[in-house]
């Protein structure tokens, strides 16, 4: 029987696979909870230094597995919110995941699966890739995947879509900035994401992970706590070994040595 999520490593880079082409890579309980301590680990992994989330075969992942939401329906009100609670913990580890994560959108992303690319850092579609928080249809609401899919398209663009239900394209995707780039073909897709993770291992990994830490606690702070924090944040890592690094690098026209280990 195949694993239901493959993991790939390549050199500073991990791939983490939904694997289950014939369903569309839906999500089954175990793949939740398998993907949620997927991402834990890799967060903690000093080897890694970026991760690349993707589906094999035509979907990135269309969202819940049917034989589970079947299954739902006679569970009791305790049991429906651990169910629920699951999958919010995996749509954090993702989110905060200390390593930037790029989702290669090589199909369509419905529900859950939208919701993971709501909670990638850089997400890169192929433009026949669709997208829809279809929960409504169902009689349900995108609850759990709200908070990480808000941040990224605002409440603007969640008013009409999640409202509707509706599916859209991979250009709408990126007009309202759940995903940051939109290619032809597969081919593309990986030109592009290589690219990308050429991009982010030119930085320290370490100020990868506060800059990922800053973002989410700057859209929850306003006065003079905000002040607080961004400036406490900057002192610590200008006086930290990367910090003092990078300086002495610029300074002396050399690269820094998490580029020198790059090359």
């Amino acid at each position: 029987m195949q694993d239901a999520i493959v993991l790939e490593r390549e050199g500073q880079i991990a791939r983490v696979i939904l694997n289950r082409p014939g369903s569309h890579n839906a999500l089954t309980p175990q793949m939740i909870s398998e993907l949620r301590e997927r991402f834990e680990d890799l967060g903690q992994d000093d080897s890694v230094r970026a991760v690349v989330l993707t589906g094999r075969g035509r979907s990135f992942c269309a969202g819940a597995d049917l034989g589970s939401m079947r299954d739902a329906a006679d569970f009791s009100y305790e049991e429906n919110v651990a169910d629920s609670e699951a999958i919010f913990d995996l749509m954090m580890a993702v989110d905060r995941c200390p390593k930037p994560v790029i989702a290669r959108i090589n199909g369509a992303a419905i529900g859950g699966g939208a919701g993971l690319v709501g909670c990638s850092d850089i997400a890169v579609a192929v433009s026949n890739a669709i997208f829809a928080f279809s929960e409504t249809r169902l009689g349900l609401v995108p609850a759990v995947i709200s908070p990480f899919v808000l941040a990224k398209i605002g409440v603007g663009a969640a008013r009409e879509l999640f409202l509707t239900g509706e599916r859209f394209t991979a250009e709408r995707a990126q007009r309202i900035g759940l995903v940051q780039h939109v290619v032809e073909n597969e081919t593309a897709l990986d030109g592009i994401v290589d690219e990308r993770l050429e991009q982010l291992l030119q930085a320290a990994p370490g100020a990868l992970a506060a800059a990922k830490t800053l973002i989410a606690t700057v859209e929850q702070r306003t006065g003079p706590e905000l002040r607080a924090y961004t400036s406490e944040l900057i002192a610590r890592l200008r006086a930290g070994n990367e910090g003092r690094e990078g300086m002495s690098a610029f300074l002396e026209k050399r690269k820094p040595w998490w580029q020198q280990n790059y090359d």
